[in-house]
């Protein structure tokens, strides 16, 4: 690659790559491994792991690498690490997936398999995909000669803590405080099937619990205690009203785009009793952090307009509120020019894929807020449902996806990412 992540005849480049040995081999092994692949996907869907309760799984991917072959250990955060082998000299580019699922299944009856292969189960697309992509690549490398010209090697990862109030504590750990964190040139995030979007740009979020509290009482006899559900839902109309056409545009508009979504709502413990608490979590992103800023300002705004609004017209008892952050997620993005970029445009354009630069939130927002270079993309196949209890995968096209990979994390690791 050049200086300026341009790799000269990209498709002869690739081209030569894709006849080397170690790459062809890895390329049959796919072929000739349909069967091992889709039943290791199946096997991790069966595992629950909602986040912050993984350890099951990574305990199952790390006996999965040790059956390979691979050098694997769990971390202090509770990632899956693994190695081809014990050498550790040569920089490394990451290959990772996140175990955690925002469902699981409450039983291995959940997981259903169709006769086309299809899987049925909270988690099969987001993430088994990227999970059984990951050990698929791994098998593949190890059973196949190394690659030729190699200045880096790779680095396996399975890590917690993707989804949700997770706040991506894996990747930080991973990418902040471990022992590894300073050898890891480059990060190549599989996340979910879809092979249309490389996810360049981190999508920063923050997340917010909000409470009121008060002393509660029965609906009639306590009635003029200040009701925390009252307020709560005061400060949700008017952080809407507020936000919906004056800070947020349209779809259609130009300019970053910005969202927010109350997605829990909970208090009360019966009809005719007044609350002693309300809570909501809110998620608020942007492509904008100083859009994100002035979203958090509205909302303290709003709950402080609610709790105030509330005790005025109480007659009893009072109430408190309090705005607790929970979640934060840095945004960043990868240069243009980067050779990481470079690098699967070039893998995309010799497979015929056609991909767009998109905007997300995942775990490449960890290395990409500390200048890291990393994208998340793909890991193949077919899938939907994802975060509810319909989810689906169907292997379909997977194959594609794995050349991807094996593909861009070969071109990485005799290029470099940075």
């Amino acid at each position: 690659m050049t200086s300026s992540g341009i790799i000269p005849s990209a498709p002869a480049a690739i081209g030569e790559l894709a006849q080397s040995r170690g790459v062809r081999e890895c390329l049959q092994w796919f072929a000739r491994e349909k069967q091992w692949i889709n039943e290791q996907h199946i096997q991790l869907c069966r595992i629950p792991a909602p986040t912050f309760l993984e350890q099951r799984r990574a305990e199952w991917m790390r006996d999965q690498f040790h059956l390979i072959g691979c050098e694997a250990e769990i971390d202090r955060a509770g990632n899956v690490i693994a190695r081809l082998d014990s050498d550790v000299s040569k920089p490394f580019i990451a290959l990772t997936a996140h175990l955690d699922t925002v469902l699981a299944p409450r039983n291995r009856d959940e997981v259903i398999v169709d006769p086309d292969g299809t899987i049925h189960a909270p988690g099969a697309s987001d993430n088994g995909a990227g999970l059984a992509a990951l050990l698929a690549v791994a098998h593949a490398m190890k059973s196949s000669p190394p690659i030729e010209g190699a200045r880096n090697a790779a680095l396996f990862v399975a890590n917690v803590g993707e989804e949700g109030e997770g706040n991506l504590s894996g990747m930080r750990y991973l990418a902040r405080q471990s022992a590894l964190a300073s050898g890891v040139s480059a990060y190549l995030v599989l996340d979910g099937p879809c092979l249309e979007r490389i996810t360049a740009q981190a999508l920063a979020s923050r997340r917010f619990e909000i409470s009121f509290n008060g002393p509660g009482g029965h609906s009639w006899s306590d009635y003029g205690n200040a009701n925390p559900v009252h307020a709560l839902s005061r400060a949700i109309v008017w952080f809407t009203e507020r936000c919906e056409n004056a800070m947020i545009p349209s779809a259609d508009a130009c300019g970053p785009r910005s969202s927010f979504n109350f997605g829990m709502i909970e208090g009360g413990m019966s009809i005719n009793s007044i609350p002693a608490v309300a809570r909501a979590k809110v998620d608020l992103r942007s492509e904008n952090n100083a859009k994100i800023d002035e979203l958090v300002d509205a909302l303290a705004d709003a709950v402080e307009r609610a709790r105030d609004a509330e005790n005025q017209h109480a007659t009893g008892a009072r109430l408190t509120a309090k705005l607790k952050e929970i979640g934060s997620r840095p945004g960043g993005q990868l240069a243009p020019d980067a050779p990481l970029l470079a690098a699967i445009r070039a893998v995309d354009n010799h497979l015929n894929i056609r991909s767009r630069l998109d905007c997300a939130s995942t775990d490449a927002n960890i290395p990409l807020s500390l200048g890291v270079p990393a994208i998340s993309i793909g890991a193949g196949g077919q899938g939907g449902g994802a975060h509810t209890p319909s989810e689906w995968y169907r292997p379909e096209g997977r194959d594609l996806g794995l050349k991807r990979i094996l593909l861009t994390l070969a071109l990485l690791m005799r290029e470099g990412g940075a």
